[in-house]
């Protein structure tokens, strides 16, 4: 949390360098320097550390402000080097000093890394390091290694110092601003004798608890101190906002045959897009370019180019119409420098190519910045036409622009990019070129900076690993495309802490969501405690959202700690445009109920527009289920096969993620996917079946060994009944004989079918048995020509324990003592003690008619229930390895020896028994029939 101090400036006095060689205090201003350049106190802060003003490398050594002499109260001198200070003054809130380097030697001298405050390891600052021609800023931390940053392309030079004092701090900037006779390079100058340069040193106090609350005052708040105010007119127009919600571009040559091919004499831009939809969701601008290398060839101008190609400008019309359908922008670019061809008017042509192309766009070639004619010509045609600089925007043209890029003359892309953090809405694409090598560090950083990539393919060659990366781009434009709001985001924390270095964080963060975004330089990959959070508040949770887990932070003395799972890379890409990985968490209200009970999954959100549902990790080219409204339930076997692993629901509002929930279904789990089946409802009590009244019971579950998973998840559980009828006994031989002379029924496969019968009759004395030997598909067949249903196995269970859960259906009291007997090493016994065999057949192999226990019937008038034969359910369940029924009520037959084998004899009301599926001829068994229930009106 931070929290405000408030500095008061008073004016630094120049006389504060009056007196040679002893430290000065002005009590009145709260200023206290000495003349050998050591600050002692800032607005009346004590530091707590003296500081040197500045240092400076001057031919590859550093010196320290005072380490130069003073000769007089504005001159300070090392041999024949002098330090002029030609002014130091209170300026709109903010100190400034202007700093003359003089050379009176006879050498040509170099002059680099001015850093305010001083090259120290104890606070954070940005200067220059080793000898790159173009990438040379970074910015320093204690103890931390080094990271590289982006800085705007008039600031390269630039150097920051930040002293933390407390609950705020002061921020100090140098530029370099002039050069008399001197040779200006991009990060050091070189002084022949006589010259001179000139950089301004600027003192800003902040407020905050953190270092990056002093890079914000300069950045984000004094734009450098380019600007004095900010005109926001162009950000604050809604046409131009969509350009901060795209994140991949193609610039694409005129003959490059995924924009026309050539052999075939066609356009091929919209096949290309299509493919890039399956493989990163698309481009949101795909920009053409017809002009350079060929411009200049004859006399026809840059305009007439684009008039030129097939079919004219009507057919680019065409091209950005269809491409607009597919929600891809149009882009064409102007050449400024198009001087020596026809003679035709830059705005007038430029007006008439967007108005006839429909472009949305304009590719500002060669130039940093845009300017009110080109903004207004474009705003005469249409609304919503963005100028795009080829270059970075410097903060003094940012107001007069809305997006450009970062060229890729910065081959290999610094980790840090601080023109994001200067103003966050500007749409920045970092440009990234597929001829030379992998670039998956292009992907990686511009989601770790939170801006998009400008996909630059106009030299030739497209290697095979391209859709690989393509499909990672993909994963990378997720992140950025369903948080955009996020990365506009002014309260943006570029390197927040970490426990370990290698590993960086960006925070960007909203009311309703903080977002980090994660790099690692590890190969080895980090799975482990890696930043501070916030203890989650009561219904908010964290996910990580690039590899799809929830995540639960752990606490260490009152501390809370993420932990997370970043993949590792091969080692040989290290130092390549190829290394690195990345990691996404967001921290959000739990919008989001979700819950799994076998293949049903229940949704309930309570915000959103939609809610999409993937079997797997999100990723382009691969279909969801979406939804609309709050409340769903979806069957998985259904919607998704069978599919085992991660299941990820999501929340949208838009296009915006507002939450997401992760469910594993575990593997080998049983699904059921037999679908509730209902009979025509009777008003009276059907022959032969007794009446079920409706009622709630708790339903629990036992079976035996689970080598196969059995179904038994979400029990106990409350169940609420409705009323059915259910049949007395279980089917007779007899019974199923009038169902096959009435209906003429005969399997297909017909193994084993019936095969206790002589020659398809009922043996003799045999017709009040129970069934067997009777396939699902048999009883199923037998059951719709009854206008009946199997029951499901709570539908069962409910009936046969009389509705309270009971053991056995007889008696609710009763208790059975099991005893096993070893009668071997391997073999046992199972006995049933307090099972009378007068309520039932207590396993004795010998099957009995129906209805021969009496006493076994329970309150509701059901018979056979236990001990007669295993009863098929309607429930049928897949694993995505096979196919599962549910028996119930055990049977006659008890195997003796090992138990191994199935656990016959009676069986409790709340046993189950699985029948393993392989075809009807296989299941059909001596042991195994049915019975049957019908609906209630």
């Amino acid at each position: 949390m931070k929290i405000a101090l408030y500095f008061a400036f008073i004016v630094i006095l120049v006389t504060s360098f009056l007196v040679p060689n002893v430290p000065i205090s002005a009590q009145d201003n709260g200023w206290v320097i000495g003349s050998d350049l050591i600050v002692y106190k800032l607005n009346n802060v004590q530091l707590n550390e003296p500081k040197p003003l500045f240092s400076v490398v001057l031919d590859g050594k550093t010196l320290f402000s005072h380490e130069f002499e003073s000769q007089d109260h504005r001159k300070l001198h090392k041999g024949f080097f002098e330090i002029v200070l030609d002014s130091l003054v209170h300026e709109d809130g903010y100190f400034s000093a202007i700093l003359r380097f003089e050379n009176h030697s006879k050498d040509t001298l170099t002059l680099e890394n001015l850093v305010p405050f001083g090259e120290q390891s104890d606070h954070v600052y940005i200067t220059g390091k080793g000898k790159h021609p173009l990438s040379r800023s970074h910015l320093f931390r204690s103890g931390l290694e080094p990271v590289n940053v982006i800085l705007p392309d008039n600031s390269w030079e630039l150097g920051l110092g930040i002293i933390q004092q407390g609950m705020g701090g002061f921020a100090a900037l140098s530029r370099r601003k002039y050069w008399n006779g001197a040779v200006r390079r991009r990060f050091e100058t070189l002084l022949p004798p006589g010259s001179s340069v000139t950089y301004r040193l600027y003192i800003d106090a902040y407020h905050g608890v953190d270092w990056q609350d002093g890079l914000r005052k300069v950045f984000q708040e004094k734009y450098l101190y380019d600007l004095k105010s900010f005109d926001n007119t162009l950000y604050l127009r809604e046409d131009l906002q969509w350009i901060r919600k795209s994140y991949a571009m193609h610039l694409l040559m005129a003959w490059d045959n995924n924009f026309y091919n050539t052999e075939k004499q066609e356009f091929s831009v919209l096949q290309f897009e299509k493919r890039n939809k399956s493989l990163f969701g698309g481009n949101d601008v795909i920009g053409i370019w017809p002009t350079w290398p060929m411009l200049g060839l004859d006399q026809r101008n840059q305009w007439d180019m684009y008039r030129d190609l097939p079919g004219g400008l009507p057919q680019l019309a065409a091209i950005s119409d269809s491409l607009n359908l597919m929600g891809t922008k149009f882009f064409i670019a102007y050449n400024p420098w198009d001087e020596s061809t026809r003679l035709e008017g830059h705005l007038e042509g430029m007006s008439e190519l967007i108005q006839q192309s429909r472009a949305n766009g304009v590719v500002l070639d060669t130039k940093g910045s845009s300017s009110r004619e080109l903004q207004e010509a474009a705003d005469a045609v249409s609304q919503g036409i963005v100028m795009y600089s080829e270059g970075m925007a410097v903060p003094k043209d940012m107001p007069g622009i809305v997006s450009g890029r970062v060229h890729n003359a910065l081959y290999y892309p610094p980790l840090l990019n601080l023109n994001k953090f200067i103003k966050p809405d500007f749409a920045i694409f970092r440009v990234a070129e597929l001829a030379y090598e992998r670039i998956r560090r292009e992907y990686a950083l511009s989601m770790f900076n939170g801006y998009g990539t400008e996909l630059n393919v106009f030299r030739p060659g497209r290697p095979e690993w391209a859709a690989e990366d393509y499909r990672f781009f993909g994963r990378t434009l997720r992140v950025l495309r369903e948080n955009h709001p996020n990365f506009i985001s002014y309260d943006f924390i570029p390197l927040f802490p970490t426990i370990e270095d290698g590993i960086y964080v960006n925070r960007w963060a909203k009311q309703d969501k903080i977002l980090y975004t994660i790099f690692s330089l590890r190969p080895e990959g980090y799975h482990g405690r890696l930043f501070e959070v916030e203890n989650p508040k009561e219904g908010w949770h964290y996910i990580d959202i690039w590899s799809h887990e929830e995540l639960i932070p752990e606490e260490e003395n009152g501390k809370f700690y993420i932990n997370v799972n970043v993949e590792g890379f091969d080692k040989k890409w290290l130092g390549s445009n190829n290394e690195g990985a990345v990691s996404c968490i967001i921290y959000v209200p739990e919008l989001l109920e979700v819950k799994l009970v076998y293949n049903k999954l229940k949704i309930n959100a309570l915000l959103g527009s939609e809610i999409r549902v993937w079997a797997g990790v999100p990723e382009y080219g691969k279909s969801c289920t979406s939804l609309s409204g709050r409340s769903h339930e979806i069957d998985i076997k259904r919607e998704f096969g069978t599919f085992e692993g991660k299941l990820v629901i999501q929340l949208f509002e838009g296009d915006v993620l507002l939450d997401e929930r992760v469910v594993n279904t575990g593997y080998g789990i049983p699904r059921l996917i037999s679908i509730p089946e209902k009979t025509k409802p009777y008003d009276q009590l059907p022959e032969g079946m007794v009446k079920i009244p409706s009622g709630t019971f708790t339903m629990k579950v036992t079976q035996g060994d689970q080598f196969i998973p059995y179904p038994v998840e979400g029990f106990p559980k409350e169940l609420k009944m409705s009323t059915f009828f259910m049949d007395r006994h279980p089917f007779t031989n007899l019974e199923f004989k009038k169902f096959l002379d009435a209906s003429g029924y005969w399997p297909l496969d017909d193994h084993r079918f019936l095969a206790h019968w002589d020659n398809g009759k009922i043996p003799v004395g045999k017709e009040n048995f129970p069934v067997v030997n009777v396939s699902w598909e048999d009883a199923k067949a037998f059951a719709a020509w009854a206008g009946k249903r199997l029951p499901t196995e709570a539908e069962w269970q409910y009936a046969a324990s009389a509705g309270d859960g009971r053991d056995w259906p007889w008696d609710k009291e009763l208790k059975v003592n099991k005893r096993l007997e070893f009668v071997t090493n391997t073999l046992t016994v199972e006995h049933l003690e307090g099972l009378d065999k007068d309520f039932c057949n207590l396993g004795n192999g010998e099957m009995d008619p129906v209805g021969n226990y009496p006493k076994g019937r329970n309150p509701w008038g059901l018979e056979d229930l236990t001990g007669s034969v295993w009863q098929l359910t309607a429930d049928l369940y897949d694993n995505s390895t096979n196919q599962m029924l549910i028996l119930k009520g055990g049977s006659y037959f008890k195997p003796s020896s090992s138990w191994w084998y199935v656990q016959g004899g009676p069986r409790e009301t709340h046993y189950r028994q699985m029948l393993l599926r392989v075809a009807p001829g296989f299941e059909r068994n001596e042991t195994v029939g049915f019975r049957c229930v019908a609906d209630s009106r």
